[in-house]
This record gives C-alpha cells, sequence and structure tokens, in this order.
C-alpha cells in the first residue's frame, strides 16, 4: 500500500499536508508523533472513516478510494482501535463474529467455535476457552482477541493503534509477540504507538509525523532513539526541514 500527497482539513484547522507512507507485506511500519502531529487523522483516512481532501491512494498496484470501513474491509484493510469495541458480556466467540455470523439456516455456533480456535492457534494466543466472557479476560488477552478478530476476511494490512497502551510488561511482550506473529504471516502492519521500546522492538521502519507532516521515514536498524526523538520534537535537520527551510524567503541583508 502506498499513500502520496495526502491532505486533510477541518475548517480553518490544517490536519494534515501532504503526507506519505509506504506498506509491504511482511513489514511493521511504526507512525509515531507527539499528540496533535495527525496519526489519528491518518489512520482514520486508511481506515475509511474520513475521505482525504487530496492525495492518492494506491493498494496492491492500483488507485482505490476508500469511501467507508466497510470499503477499507473488502480492499483488505482491518483496523484495531484503542477501544477494540469489544462486548464485555458476549464471550470469544461472539466477539470475533459478531456482525458476521456463519449462518447456515440457523447460526453456526459449532463452526464458528472451530474457526475461533483457528485464528488464535495462528496467533499463538493464551485464551483459556473461547466460551469465556470478555469482561473475564486480562487486558492482553482482549487485545489477543481484538487482533484476531481483524484476520477475519483474510485482510492484506492491519492497522494497530496504541495496541500496548496502558498494558503491564507481560501483557506488553504478549502482544508484541501478535505483532511479530501477523508479520510472519506477510501482513502489512501499521503500528500506532508513543512507547519507542516497543517501536524498537519489533519495527522495521519508523514514520514519523510532525504537525501534520512527514518529518522522517527511518529503518530501524539504522536510527537511534535519540534520532527518533529528534525528528518528533523537530530537533533535527533531515530532508524535509532542509526542504522547508529552502522554501521560507530570506530577511534581505543590508
Amino acid at each position: 500500500m502506498s499513500l502520496r500527497g495526502i491532505s486533510k482539513r477541518f475548517g480553518a484547522v490544517q490536519a494534515l499536508t501532504d503526507v506519505e507512507l509506504d506498506v509491504y507485506p511482511g513489514e511493521v511500519v511504526a507512525l509515531v508523533g507527539d499528540n496533535g502531529a495527525g496519526k489519528s487523522t491518518f489512520v482514520k483516512i486508511l481506515a475509511g472513516v474520513y475521505t482525504p481532501d487530496e492525495g492518492v491512494v494506491t493498494f496492491d498496484g492500483r488507485n482505490v478510494t476508500i469511501p467507508s470501513p466497510s470499503a477499507a474491509r473488502n480492499l483488505g484493510i482491518s483496523s484495531v482501535f484503542q477501544d477494540l469495541a469489544l462486548a464485555d458480556n458476549l464471550d470469544v466467540v461472539a466477539n470475533l463474529f459478531l456482525g458476521r455470523e456463519v449462518v447456515h439456516g440457523v447460526m453456526d455456533e459449532e463452526e464458528m467455535e472451530r474457526r475461533s480456535w483457528e485464528l488464535l492457534r495462528q496467533l499463538s494466543a493464551r485464551i483459556p476457552s473461547v466460551r469465556i466472557p470478555i469482561a473475564s479476560l486480562s487486558g492482553g488477552q482482549r487485545q489477543t482477541v481484538a487482533i484476531a478478530r481483524s484476520l477475519i476476511g483474510e485482510p492484506k494490512v492491519v492497522i494497530l493503534d496504541e495496541p500496548t497502551a496502558a498494558l503491564g510488561v507481560a501483557q506488553t511482550a504478549e502482544v508484541l509477540n501478535l505483532v511479530e506473529r501477523l508479520r510472519e504471516r506477510g501482513l502489512g502492519v501499521i503500528l500506532i504507538s508513543h512507547n519507542l521500546a516497543d517501536v524498537q522492538a519489533v519495527a522495521d521502519r519508523v514514520a514519523v509525523l510532525r504537525l501534520g507532516r512527514n518529518n522522517g521515514t527511518f529503518r530501524m536498524k539504522d536510527v537511534t532513539y535519540e534520532q527518533i526523538i529528534a525528528a518528533i520534537t523537530g530537533a533535527t535537520d533531515n530532508a524535509v526541514t532542509r526542504r522547508a527551510s529552502a522554501r521560507t524567503p530570506k530577511e534581505p541583508t543590508e
């Protein structure tokens, strides 16, 4: 998937300006930036929640539009947002197939249970039972269910919005293992995170947004923690900032 020149305005507020991003199969791309950098807006454009004012989205080599969340899913883009959107009173099976139930005259509970275990095994997930209510699961297990649900429909790109927020160390490690499982399956993964330790642990590349613009894309093996922080805060000198400086009119000298 490739995005070029993505811009979005809300009234007088320019949320995104000429943003670019590439995602390849079997790759984890981390999207980082300070609060207000435009990450949420950008992700919602990918998920079909917002429509960009300008820009081109290319998926599998062809230009596409993503006018709705269902259009994103039909293309093969699946999203797991921070609130997870799970129903606490329902069990794992019901949450996995909510709105996409398997029906053969009547609801096929046996088939959905079989496919639930299959999905969870693909992720090497640690769920004691697929008939346990979501309310009884830990934060890491809930995230596991949400990620497993995103795999229904065989997506090619999975977007994970702050998947380790508010999780403990052990649960965070569990979720990062899931991210690696997605990469091993050949999926493109976009990981939005404020936790740079998590980003360094699993990402292949990191793309930095600052004030709604690209402020650098780096291969993880070639960049340091300090360089990422510098790009996030603007205390950096790279191709983007040099280009912006070149376009700024110089003050006349006497």
